[in-house]
């Protein structure tokens, strides 16, 4: 399964810079207009109840007035209704009224038609210089219609709400767009320029603005990187060329030596040492180079064939160390790929086995699609299963053994090329199992 590059995964809780803008637009939009909105209802409710309020106090003191001086007289009113009681005849007063404290209140009561009517009331006690008796006097102002009117203001408020915020919706779909043209159209020219070997020019396309400046920095970066990458396929093309050129000649040399039946048994053995590493030397030259292409060379490899081949190199270098080395499983798995591709991978499994195992075992079990590298070494830390694939690094086991810590990470760089799996994990008693496992 093709990997999806980590560039184009989507990110949990991020959005799009163009999302971003018109979300931006939209909510400055209902901010503005919503708090422009609850303060106009504040400030219009705030005014018109002061208004109210010292109109109803005006009216009631005069009421109370009029009664203290001229009680024989019919109070005047010129906006209100009012009623005067003693507490006598307060019985005689609607109970709505009757009880009400001193002060403004607001009173709801239905009228003679059902309707429901709101009024604003003020109550003041007052005392009578004639008969020196206290009595209330209560004004009444009926605000039914500004209270229809402050309904229908806060409905054509929030209709403005909306529709404002509609509108800062659409102004900022419109400058996303504008604002992000040029940035899509440069993503677009970039990634049809990642395809061609020769990358396309991209800061003429653009004006002299911030766009035009990213533009330049990345025509600057594709030149500097096509410059390295073609370096680094010219280095390739030469390493390759250079060295197998004298390995061929070893490998001539030591065939031609071999036939010599003269040869005594110690010097045919240091030649057959010679022609095992020129041929890992080869194989390690192939796939190296297929992992600096990024590219899978075509061929067919029998996997047992290939693993004893492997062990029998490295049995040729155990120099006296007590380790037995075999070879059990499947004998005719085939793959669909050069016998030094799978050398390298299955060559550097088997040499960290041997490396890392004093005395025992290494057991390579070739399976139906995997294979199986076992050693009786000192097992596997928690610290070199989280970084054993990791370039450079090397074992806690390592000690002053020779190596740089990359043969691992070359299997993984192989196995991701040809779609293998590769896994590392303590043996059942003592030891490591590496599992390689086959698409």
């Amino acid at each position: 399964m093709a990997e999806v590059p980590a560039s184009r995964v989507p990110t949990p809780g991020r959005r799009r810079l163009r999302t971003r803008i018109i979300v931006s637009f939209a909510l400055l939009g209902f901010g503005l207009t919503a708090l422009f909105a609850v303060a106009m209802l504040h400030l219009r409710n705030r005014l018109e109840n002061q208004l109210i309020e010292k109109t109803l106090q005006r009216e009631v003191v005069s009421l109370v007035q009029q009664v203290e001086t001229h009680p024989e007289r019919q109070p005047y009113f010129l906006m209100f209704d009012a009623r005067t009681f003693s507490d006598d005849n307060a019985f005689k007063i609607n109970p709505l009224y009757r009880d009400l404290k001193p002060g403004m209140h607001e009173v709801r009561e239905h009228d003679a038609t059902g309707v429901m009517q709101v009024y604003k009331v003020a109550v003041r006690r007052g005392l009578s210089q004639q008969t020196g008796k206290p009595f209330t006097s209560l004004v009444r102002y009926n605000v039914t219609d500004a209270a229809a009117t402050s309904d229908l203001l806060t409905r054509w408020l929030l209709g403005a709400v909306l529709a404002f915020s509609l509108f800062a919706l659409i102004l900022g779909w419109w400058s996303a767009s504008k604002v992000m043209a040029p940035v899509s159209d440069l993503a677009q020219r970039l990634r049809r320029s990642g395809n061609s070997s020769a990358p396309e020019a991209l800061a003429p396309n653009f004006p002299d603005d911030e766009v035009g400046e990213l533009a330049k920095a990345l025509d600057d970066y594709a030149a500097r990187l096509t410059e390295v990458v073609q370096r680094d396929r010219e280095f390739n093309a030469d390493v390759s060329h250079e060295l197998r050129t004298p390995l061929a000649v070893i490998r001539g040399a030591v065939e031609l030596l071999l036939t010599r039946p003269e040869l005594d048994e110690r010097t045919r053995t240091r030649l057959a040492r010679i022609q095992r590493a020129e041929q890992q030397c080869t194989d390690l030259i192939s796939a190296l180079l297929l992992l600096s292409r990024n590219e899978r060379a075509v061929g067919q490899c029998n996997v047992a064939k290939v693993a004893q081949q492997q062990l029998d190199s490295h049995r040729a270098q155990l120099a006296g160390k007590p380790v037995e080395l075999r070879l059990e499983g499947e004998p005719s798995l085939l793959l669909d790929v050069p016998d030094s591709a799978l050398a390298v991978a299955l060559g550097n499994l088997i040499g960290n086995a041997v490396k890392y195992t004093p005395s025992g075992e290494v057991v390579v079990r070739v399976l139906p699609a995997a294979v199986e590298v076992i050693d009786s070494g000192p097992g596997l830390s928690a610290e070199d299963a989280a970084k054993l694939f990791t370039r450079g690094y090397r074992g806690t086991h390592a000690g002053h053994s020779q190596g740089g810590g990359i043969g691992l990470s070359i299997v993984r760089r192989l196995c991701t090329l040809y779609g293998w799996d590769v896994q590392v994990r303590p043996g059942e008693v003592n030891g490591v199992v590496a599992t390689l496992r086959f698409a």
